[in-house]
């Protein structure tokens, strides 16, 4: 009975980490309504097209060529380093970062910021909602 119990709580914890909480829902349909009318074909935001941003290289910032990954890393469970403030980053997957994908405000801003940073330009609806679900599956 006890290898049930913790089998049962493990397995609610790993779901939860792979949902998001009813405000980034929210914002998950709003950027889903923005996606339908980018995309008249949009039916739902896909991880493996995130997870194509998220380590694609171009030309961004001071004219590096870097992606997400040069400051998040390949793995997301991992810390990662700013390469342009030299600060440590904590891990960016909310199965081990609870604190991660929970604060919408924080989570445009961020958004935001990155995007212009690898890519010179905001990051339209289709692709944050790309990446945030390639982000929540890590």
């Amino acid at each position: 009975m006890k290898k049930i119990s913790i089998f049962l709580a493990l397995t609610l914890i790993s779901l939860s980490a792979n949902e998001f909480n009813p405000a980034m829902q929210e914002y998950i349909n709003s950027l889903k309504d923005e996606a339908k009318t980018i995309d008249k074909s949009f039916v739902d935001f896909d991880a493996k097209r995130g997870e194509k941003i998220f380590s694609t290289k171009s030309n961004g910032k001071n004219g590096e060529l870097i992606s997400c990954q040069s400051c998040h890393n390949e793995n997301l469970t991992q810390s990662g380093f700013n390469i342009f403030s030299d600060k440590t980053i904590e891990a960016l997957a909310p199965s081990v970062n609870p604190k991660r994908l929970s604060d919408v405000k924080e989570v445009k801003k961020w958004l935001k910021r990155n995007f212009k940073d690898v890519y010179l330009r905001e990051g339209n609806a289709l692709e944050k909602g790309d990446v945030l679900y390639y982000i929540i599956s890590q």
